[in-house]
Parts: structure tokens; C-alpha cells; sequence
């Protein structure tokens, strides 16, 4: 890749980001360090655009780790006769899998049951037939394998946890799947190699104006607890579920109004159900997956509104038994909350509409200029992130005198990801010459592509990181030190519940290995040992916090209980 700088998010990389904030007029600057904040920074650094970035708690810490995970083209929107979202979306997974990120997202199976011989069958295999189809327009591979249908034997074999008396055959078709909170990283990590300057934990508290123009932005560094101003030509709100509180701060009412909707997933390990491929079920509401996530499942998820606290939104007892029961319809096997290793909540931001019920809104996305020098982007859905960001930036070139070269952001590969496949294919011998199992060297293949060499020299210069942590032994050591030098980690949280998973897959939820990371990441952070040992304090209360709210009855007493943990403690706090 030949960008215009390093691809590393680390403490002094923050420190630098923020100086040349305070110092420089950037063309634009995006509020939001999600998925489409990411998208964006990535789309205008790639135009030749000076950008800055601010997101005011880690990267991708609201919905953009908490989805599920899947790149897809919405098979249920083909009911709703949505079939330019479908398209869309399709193309966008194309893209994504064969060009942007072959390191990041790949295929995975589905198994669609059905329960009537005839016309089940035939109403689904022509949806499924449809949705390959737009898969193969303008052009595109699908680079996933076609669809199939098989009797219920057949389907059996696949997946023999199924109850024979729950259908008649299945329809089997492919998706692709993300850790979706990496792969937001991974695009900012590109956008900075691009030139754009980041900065997570990093506030937007208000704008600047001249007149009635927007020309910047008032930021407080919760890390440092200072302020400073950001001057730019434009500003783009990408904040999701947070939209509404941005637009409130250039007063006035807003174009766009977006309300949120909580979804819940539940990770179960994997030999709970019994079957080779992921699986689809329809509910009364939506429709229920179950998904392969390397030793575990992910099942999910519901779709209710809610009107709390946004930034740890709570999973109830009520939401996990419905999940529970949904899934329960088709397994042999029941799986009871003793099952449960790991629970997750995350928001939808959906545009509002004349529907009371969250799933009858919108996911497409608008981009609408509430007033001059202010882009405003809602709605979506993550897999065409990339549309969206491209939209928002021509709004913002729109706004610039001169002219703005197009997006090329469909033919960038992220980073890690130009030459994948080549260092896939020479995972043996990189095995032998850094003396570390296969299976580790794909594992880090999967989550970093051809930046594992990064992770390698790491080990080979301090053979201890490439131990597994002890109690979350899926991950390296190594990881967990390169999580903050290169990746934006500032906290224990944000190793445990985004850079790794560790606070979803295992037992524990991370408690047990808390202070092992604690330890590998006070040195790269600077952590004194009163500050390591408040954030090992502050991961257990957010555990007990989560586990807590998710014995209880309803949202209000879930949200009252996950509200019982205290926010992260900054590392300036004396």
C-alpha cells in the first residue's frame, strides 16, 4: 500500500492527531468513529482530502460491535419487494470479500428450513434464486458458492441437532461474515495511512459557527480532560444511534430524526448444536440466526425500541428467554441459560417513520445538510457502510470550492489486505520460520492479513508474547501489546470486549485474564500500578453490571442495573 503515512494508532500517534487538530484547518472532520464515521474518513482521505477524526468513547464501542456481524444483502428485504437495498448490499459483499477485505470477511453457510412440501418451497427457492441473482448484476462475482436445496435428510446431515419434526427440507445459501468491531479499526487504521488524523475518547461539545455556517468543532479530551477547537470546511455527523444529540448542538430542530432499536445475540459453544453450517429461522417479527463464530455460535436477534441509555444498552431476561425459546422450536437439544457463555446488546440506528414498531423502519440511509458546512448521514446498515460514506462525502465536495476527485474507496483495499491470499498460501512456511503453530499463524491471519508480520517480529523479538493468554487461550499475548500500540486501545475494556472477544467467549467474560492484559498493556500505555488497578476494578463491576441487568425481568430494571458500573476511569486522572 502506498499511503501518505503509518497505518499505527497508537498513544503517540493520539497525542500527534490531537496537536495538529488544535493547530490545523482540515477540509473535513468527522464526528463518529463507527462504521460509517470510518467509511467516511476512509472516502475522504482517499480523494486527497485533508480529514480529522473524533469519536468520544472507543472506536466502533456502540453498534458497530455489537451487530451480527454479518455481511449480507438482507434476504427478508426481498419480502418488502426492497430489491434496490438488496442489490446494493450484494455488491457491497462482493466487494468486500473478493477486493476491500479477503483478510477480514468470508463466506459462511446457511441452512433455511422449511416446514410445507410445495409451496414453501417454492416461495423461498425463488427468493433464494432472486438473491443469487442480484448477486451476479453489474457484472460482480458473487464470491460466495451458489444455493441449493435438500430434502430433509439431506439436511440432516448437515446439521443432525435440527428436530426432524421441525421441517420437510432446507434450502442451504451463503452469506459472509465480520468481527465487526476489527473491522472498523481496520478502516481507520487505512484512512490514517491515507493521512487522516484520529483520535478516539475525544468529545464533541459543540460548534464552531461563523454566521450561520458551521466551521468546526469544540472537542474535550476525556483522556487529558482538556478542550481545544478543530477548524474545518466541513464536518459530517456519523453517529448513529447519537445523531440527534449532535444535530441538537447547532440548535434548532433537525432534518433527521433516528430511533434506536436493541438487538440481542447470545453465544453458546459450539458443540451445543450439532451442525456444519450457520442457521436461518423465520419468527413472527423478523428472523433468527444462528451463527458460526469459530468455537462458539452466535444466536440472534430481537428487534424492539428503546429509549435508554444508549451507550450500554442492556439485554433483559425476557430478551434472552425469547431468543432461548425461538431457537429452542428447532433443536433437539434444548439450550437452557446454563448454556450461555457470553450476551450482547446493540442499537439499530433506524430513520423514524409512521410505524410504531421498530421493524417496519427504515434501514436505508439519507444524507441531508441541516445547515451550511454540517453533512449530516442516518440509517443503513453495515454492510453498505462504504455507499454511505461515499454519499456523505460528495455532500462535503459539494461544499468545497474546486473540484473533488470521485470515491475509489471500491477499489482500496484495507490494510492487511493487498497480498492476503499469497501470504495465506505461505502460512506453513511462515509457521516454520517464526516457529509458531499453523493454527496460530492462520488464526492471526484471520484478524490482521498480511500485517502479521507485525505480530511475528513481536514474538520473535519476546518469545513470551507468543504464549496464549491463560483463560482466553485463543488469543497471543502478543496480541494484546500490539491492540494498544497499533490498534487504538486505551483501556482493558476495549481489549477485551472489541480488539479481542474475550468478554463474549469466555465463561467468565474476561475477569479471569483481566489482569494478565492489565499487565501486558500498563507498559505500552504508560499505566502507573494504581491505574492498572483501577481498570481491572472497573471490568469486573461492568461484568457484574451486565450480568446482573440480564437477570432481570424488563428494560427498565436491566438499564437500572447496567447503569450500576461506573464509566472508565481516564488515564490522566491523577
Amino acid at each position: 500500500m502506498t499511503g501518505l503515512g503509518s497505518s499505527r494508532l497508537g498513544p503517540a500517534e493520539r497525542a500527534a492527531s490531537l496537536d495538529r487538530m488544535a493547530r490545523e484547518e482540515f477540509d473535513v472532520v468527522v464526528v463518529g468513529g463507527g462504521i460509517v464515521g470510518a467509511g467516511a474518513a476512509l472516502d475522504a482521505a482517499t480523494r486527497g482530502l485533508t480529514v480529522a477524526v473524533v469519536e468520544a468513547r472507543d472506536y466502533a464501542s456502540g453498534t458497530s460491535s455489537r451487530s451480527s456481524k454479518l455481511i449480507h444483502g438482507g434476504l427478508r428485504y426481498l419480502e418488502q419487494y426492497n430489491f434496490d437495498l438488496v442489490r446494493e448490499a450484494l455488491t457491497e459483499r462482493s466487494l468486500l470479500l473478493q477486493q476491500i477485505a479477503p483478510h477480514l470477511v468470508r463466506p459462511v453457510p446457511f441452512l433455511l428450513p422449511t416446514t410445507h412440501h410445495v409451496w414453501e418451497r417454492a416461495y423461498f427457492g425463488a427468493g433464494v434464486a432472486l438473491y443469487d441473482l442480484l448477486s451476479l448484476q453489474m457484472g460482480n462475482s458473487r464470491g460466495v458458492p451458489h444455493h441449493r436445496h435438500l430434502t430433509r435428510r439431506g439436511a440432516l446431515r448437515l446439521a443432525p441437532s435440527l428436530r426432524k419434526d421441525a421441517f420437510t427440507g432446507a434450502i442451504q445459501y451463503w452469506d459472509a461474515q465480520v468481527d465487526d468491531a476489527r473491522f472498523v479499526m481496520t478502516l481507520l487504521r487505512t484512512a490514517a495511512e491515507y493521512g487522516a488524523q484520529i483520535a478516539s475518547r475525544t468529545q464533541a461539545i459543540g460548534f464552531l459557527r461563523e454566521g450561520e455556517r458551521v466551521t468546526g468543532l469544540r472537542i474535550r479530551d476525556l483522556e487529558g480532560n482538556t478542550t481545544s477547537e478543530v477548524r474545518a470546511k466541513q464536518v459530517v455527523n456519523a453517529t448513529g444511534v447519537w445523531t440527534d444529540d449532535i444535530q441538537e448542538l447547532v440548535g434548532g430542530r433537525g432534518q433527521i430524526h433516528v430511533k434506536a432499536s436493541k438487538g440481542i445475540h447470545l453465544v453458546v459453544p459450539k458443540d451445543r448444536i450439532h451442525s456444519s453450517t450457520g442457521i436461518i429461522l423465520r419468527t413472527e417479527k423478523s428472523v433468527l440466526f444462528v451463527i458460526p463464530w469459530g468455537r462458539h455460535w452466535i444466536i440472534g436477534t430481537t428487534d424492539t425500541a428503546w429509549d435508554l441509555d444508549r451507550a450500554h444498552p442492556a439485554a433483559s431476561r425476557a430478551d434472552i428467554e425469547y431468543v432461548l425459546d425461538h431457537v429452542n422450536t428447532v433443536l433437539t437439544t434444548p439450550l437452557t441459560h446454563d448454556d450461555v457463555e457470553g450476551v450482547y446488546a446493540g442499537l439499530r440506528p433506524l430513520l423514524t417513520g409512521e410505524t410504531d414498531e421498530t421493524s417496519k423502519l427504515s434501514r436505508e440511509h439519507v444524507v441531508a445538510h441541516p445547515v451550511p458546512g454540517l453533512v449530516l448521514v442516518a440509517g443503513g446498515k453495515y454492510t453498505t457502510y462504504r455507499v454511505m460514506a461515499k454519499d456523505a462525502i460528495d455532500a462535503v465536495a459539494h461544499g468545497l470550492d474546486g473540484k473533488i476527485p470521485e470515491s475509489c474507496t471500491d477499489r482500496v483495499p484495507l490494510v492487511g489486505g493487498d497480498g492476503f491470499q499469497a501470504m495465506w498460501n505461505a502460512r506453513h512456511r511462515l509457521a516454520a520460520r517464526y516457529r509458531v503453530h499453523v493454527a496460530r499463524v492462520e488464526h492471526l491471519l484471520r484478524r490482521y492479513g498480511t500485517l502479521t508480520d507485525d505480530l511475528l517480529e513481536l514474538i520473535s523479538d519476546k518469545p513470551d508474547l507468543g504464549k496464549p493468554l491463560s483463560g482466553a487461550d485463543d488469543y497471543l499475548r502478543a496480541e494484546v501489546v500490539y491492540a494498544a500500540s497499533h490498534e487504538g486501545a486505551r483501556h482493558l475494556n476495549d481489549v477485551l470486549a472489541r480488539r479481542t472477544r474475550i468478554s463474549i467467549e469466555t465463561w467468565d467474560r474476561g475477569v479471569n485474564v483481566a489482569q494478565e492484559a492489565a499487565d501486558l498493556l500498563a507498559p505500552v500505555l504508560g499505566w502507573s500500578k494504581k491505574q492498572r488497578d483501577r481498570e481491572i476494578e472497573y471490568y469486573r463491576k461492568r461484568v457484574e453490571a451486565e450480568r446482573a441487568s440480564q437477570a432481570k425481568d424488563d428494560d427498565q430494571e436491566a438499564d437500572a442495573s447496567r447503569r450500576g458500573a461506573p464509566d472508565i476511569v481516564p488515564t490522566a486522572t491523577p
